[in-house]
């Protein structure tokens, strides 16, 4: 594995809300580095993130993670027995058991919340009869009752997150770029010139997504992640092409690969 570019035995960890509070932390310097989920094998790609990174010029992406999820249905321990009437839990976690929800508790109302760890915090101030999808350690962290565990809906159920910081990890050997990208006009075969240098010079691209770059309707950008390191080898001459033909070109992070 290649080796990570933040001192993982050195980190004092500090729990936030949302998102967006963790990338205004690093951008801001309250933190030296903030892990934010990116994509989920079942649900796809979490668009505050992308929206984030390309607002926000100062934070690079400088690793990523990969986990395996298993969601857990708790409830505060006087509630074990009882009816759920309310489940909690941040949106992507809802979605992720929503066959589960509909199969086991149909007419139960459900509440979205900014993580799950916050729904956990809900469910564990015990004032209604609910239950929230949270993770293990948010189990043990707040001392709830499991109801039912694995509850996703499918199996191999994996989530990608990224460390958001300053700067470009280097080279490893082992890497992946993040880029995003406008065309300078909307134009048949527009996108293909660009894909086609990433096939000339034989790079293989992971993903490559659109997002409405928020001026006009039908003005879009384009996310993509790609093997191979900004500042080494053949994709150094990609992006050196890729800047005449684009009307904007920004790297999100070069870093190394998970795994």
């Amino acid at each position: 594995m290649a080796k990570r570019p933040w001192p993982a035995a050195r980190l004092e960890l500090v729990p936030m809300d949302t998102i967006t509070e963790v990338a205004m932390a690093v951008q801001d310097g309250q933190a030296d580095a903030g892990i934010v989920p990116i994509e989920n094998s079942v649900e796809g790609t979490v668009n505050l993130t992308l929206d984030l990174l390309f607002a926000i010029k100062e934070i690079k992406i400088q690793g990523e993670i990969v986990l395996e999820i298993e969601h857990y249905l708790a409830t505060e321990k006087s509630n074990a027995a009882g009816p759920i009437e309310v489940i909690y839990s941040h949106p992507q976690a809802l979605a992720q058991c929503r066959q589960y929800l509909e199969r086991h508790y149909p007419v139960a109302r459900i509440v979205p919340t900014a993580s799950t760890g916050a729904a956990a915090a809900l469910v564990a101030a015990g004032t209604e009869r609910a239950a929230a999808i949270v993770s293990r350690a948010a189990v043990d962290l707040y001392g709830l009752e499991v109801l039912a565990a694995g509850i996703q809906d499918f199996a191999s159920n994996k989530t990608r997150f990224v460390v958001l910081g300053h700067g470009l990890p280097a080279p490893t050997g082992r890497d992946k770029t993040s880029l995003v990208l406008a065309l300078r006009e909307n134009r048949p075969g527009g996108l293909y010139q660009v894909l086609k240098d990433f096939a000339d010079a034989v790079i293989d691209l992971t993903k490559i997504e659109s997002r409405p770059a928020k001026q006009e309707l039908g003005d879009y950008v384009f996310f993509i992640d790609c093997e191979g390191h900004v500042d080494h080898g053949r994709l150094a001459g990609v992006i050196a092409r890729l800047q005449e033909k684009t009307a904007l070109l920004e790297v999100l992070g070069s870093y190394p690969r998970w795994g």
